[in-house]
């Protein structure tokens, strides 16, 4: 049985205010044609599917159009797709009736019976070979929040997530039959795994957000993960990110994006290839430099005039000052002349100010996190790093945040 793992879509993203549509759809087609060429029986993809818990009519239709067209293409293609920490639970699971009909399994959210147990039979999906044989069992665990899987006799996040996975596992195990493989999927942030800090949202908060992978036993043959967007295994080849189609900030732009096309033999897991996916928009980061070595560097750059202009590279400039310049833009579009770029942002520092080093040079605000945002302005005012504990009670708002967000779109849909 053959099976194609992908994450982290963010349809919908805004990037530092453009929009990437056109991405976008570049890597759903690509990932159309090579669903039509490789022929798995399912998809997996593991959550972060839309940028935002709102997602524009536009995103959403995006993926829509790419369920439909995968299903008139590959008739007996199952997918099967969870809701992230940027997406709403209650979203992703709105068309999931309607969607039943094309083969496409939606989770969006952990539900509990009456009893206190949890509703295993949600999250339990079969999945079957070409000959409709049921070869396989999906675990698919969307975005565990805090309170989903807490209260009652548990009150902490860890405790709740090891529950849920508990009693999941266990469901899975009683319900396979031999020769029947086990295939988890989960939006998580295992430990030991590598953070891109630029662009991935804290799941919840300082260092709970990192569960162990120890909670998926042997018996599991693949861990099909989501939210970091570099791809990894973690400890060992069946727990992996497949990473993010895009790189979704500069930082990431040398990431080798990809989906993971993996095989089942029984109970076990087969072999395991990469797919490499074709960068349909590139990603130029000029400097850190003076804005003399900026304007050289731009002079020198080799670009493709016969680009489309949708296809025209993103263009990031980071440049040390002394002091502001209200020349600056102009400088730099002059030195770009008419180059194939569009200018995305740029980025100022000041090395020198109040004697900082570059470690601590003033940056603009929409590169920096809010938990860096609260650090630098708590270290102003105090003079001090702030307490762990004051890190831990900051990002719990900042969590209580985000969830009183998804809960007021799940529910307006």
């Amino acid at each position: 049985m053959k099976l194609i793992h992908t994450a982290d879509w963010h349809l919908g993203q805004s990037f530092h205010g453009q929009e990437r549509h056109v991405e976008h759809r570049a890597f759903l087609d690509w990932l159309l044609a090579t669903l039509v060429e490789r022929r798995p029986d399912a998809l997996l993809i593991a959550g972060d599917i839309f940028d935002v818990v709102n997602p524009s009519l536009r995103a959403q239709e995006l993926l829509y159009d790419f369920i439909v067209a995968a299903h008139a293409a590959l008739p007996d293609l199952e997918i099967v797709m969870i809701a992230g920490n940027h997406d709403s639970g209650s979203r992703i699971e709105l068309p999931a009736p309607l969607m039943k009909s094309l083969k496409t399994h939606a989770l969006g959210r952990v539900h509990w019976l009456d009893d206190g147990r949890l509703d295993s039979d949600h999250l339990l999906i079969p999945l079957h070979d070409a000959d409709g044989t049921l070869k396989a069992w999906c675990l698919a665990l969307p975005f565990l929040r805090p309170a989903e899987v807490t209260g009652g006799e548990i009150d902490d996040y860890r405790q709740g997530i090891a529950r849920v996975h508990a009693e999941l596992i266990a469901a899975a195990e009683a319900c396979r039959q031999p020769g029947q493989a086990l295939v988890a999927m989960s939006h998580a942030h295992l430990q030991g795994a590598a953070v891109s800090e630029a662009s991935e949202r804290p799941i919840v908060i300082g260092g709970e957000e990192s569960v162990p992978a120890t909670l998926f036993p042997d018996s599991i043959a693949y861990v099909a993960l989501g939210h970091l967007h570099r791809p990894q295994q973690v400890g060992e080849p069946r727990i992996r990110y497949s990473g993010s189609p895009l790189p979704l900030d500069f930082s990431e732009s040398h990431y080798p994006h990809q989906v993971v096309e993996l095989t089942l033999d029984g109970e076990t897991l087969g072999e395991i290839e990469t797919l490499p996916i074709p960068r349909h928009v590139a990603l130029i980061r000029v400097g850190p430099g003076s804005i003399e070595e900026i304007e050289q560097t731009l002079g020198e750059l080799e670009t493709d005039a016969d680009l489309p202009r949708e296809r025209w590279p993103w263009l990031e400039i980071r440049v040390d000052l002394d002091a502001p310049r209200p020349d600056l833009r102009a400088r730099i579009e002059a030195a770009m002349a008419d180059k194939p770029l569009r200018l995305l942002r740029i980025h100022s520092r000041y090395p020198n100010a109040s004697g900082r080093d570059d470690a601590d040079a003033n940056v603009d605000l929409d590169s920096l996190t809010p938990q860096e945002i609260f650090t630098r302005t708590w270290q102003t005012r105090y003079g001090d790093a702030p307490p762990d504990d004051v890190m831990a009670d900051f990002a719990s708002l900042l969590q209580q945040v985000q969830d009183a967000e998804s809960r007021h779109e799940g529910s307006e849909t």
